[in-house]
């Protein structure tokens, strides 16, 4: 970088600003890095570009991400939607299972389930006929 054609420490540190935030915003987007040389005499219509550019490169940054987040949200309703119909279908089969039990086996079921009865230690060995344990 030749610094001789600046005045002031101001004018070279803007130039090397303008340099990076172009260089920065051309590799995120992936295009070839534009060089940017000042002059005294149309510093600052280059800078007015300048910003431009920056500006140009942020709304494409923008866009880019708007556009993934839109993505990503229509992915995550399919998801949502998906679970609400299988949780209604759940729903519907668990209704079915109850009607057709026996009242014995909810009050089974119920009692496997609240935690307030002790669960059985060991389960109960099944009997053989005449009465003896198996």
């Amino acid at each position: 970088m030749n610094t001789e054609m600046y005045q002031t420490p101001m004018e070279v540190a803007v130039y090397q600003l303008h340099n990076f935030s172009i260089s920065f915003f051309s590799s995120l987007l992936g295009g070839d890095v534009v060089s940017v040389k000042l002059d005294n005499s149309a510093s600052g219509a280059s800078v007015v570009a300048i910003d431009n550019k920056i500006e140009q490169a942020m709304d494409l940054v923008k866009n880019h991400l708007m556009y993934a987040v839109r993505e990503e949200v229509e992915i995550l309703k399919e998801q949502i939607r998906e679970l609400v119909e299988k949780n209604s279908q759940l729903e519907r089969e668990n209704t079915l299972l109850k009607t057709l039990a026996s009242p014995e086996q909810l009050e089974k079921f119920q009692s496997r389930l609240s935690p307030d009865e002790p669960a059985p230690d060991a389960p109960e060995a099944p009997e053989a006929p005449d009465g003896s344990a198996v």
